[in-house]
């Protein structure tokens, strides 16, 4: 019953979707071991957005991806509820550090892919991008967001 309690009050929930993709995209950068990947990824900034997420998307770019922020740092608990594409869900801290990496979260899965920690946001990629550019948690994850 708990844990049924927890995965009902946990939000954001990963690849949901409403429609329309954002228009405006972030610079998100992932830096380990004298490495920079570069990124321009969507934010997910209010509740419905992180409601919204991936959910229906056929693709995504390489260098895209979304940004799910929290107001404070939080467990998360994604799913991947009509989320058509695999993503790999990397959990940032709020210092930028990698909580965790989940690789490949199956399209349409209900388990629930669950943060290690408290992170202070979730980052969204194209499956396999993180096994694909080496990115571990050892990374760095830096983004520039004005909103």
């Amino acid at each position: 019953m708990l844990t049924a309690l927890t995965l009902a009050l946990a939000l954001p929930v990963a690849g949901c979707d409403t429609g329309a993709e954002a228009e405006a995209t972030v610079p998100l950068t992932i830096a380990m071991a004298g490495t920079t990947h570069r990124f321009r990824v969507e934010v997910a900034r209010t509740e419905a957005e992180q409601e919204k997420g991936l959910m229906f998307r056929t693709s995504l770019p390489a260098d895209g991806g979304m940004l799910f922020p929290f107001a404070k740092p939080k467990i998360a608990n994604f799913w991947m509820k009509n989320t058509l594409i695999p993503l790999d869900m990397i959990f940032v801290r709020a210092d930028g550090s990698i909580d965790r990496i989940a690789e490949n979260a199956i399209p349409e899965s209900l388990d629930p892919v669950v943060s290690g920690g408290e992170v202070a946001a979730v980052l969204e990629l194209a499956g396999g991008t993180a096994a694909k550019l080496g990115i571990d948690e050892s990374a760095k994850v830096t983004w520039q967001d004005a909103k």
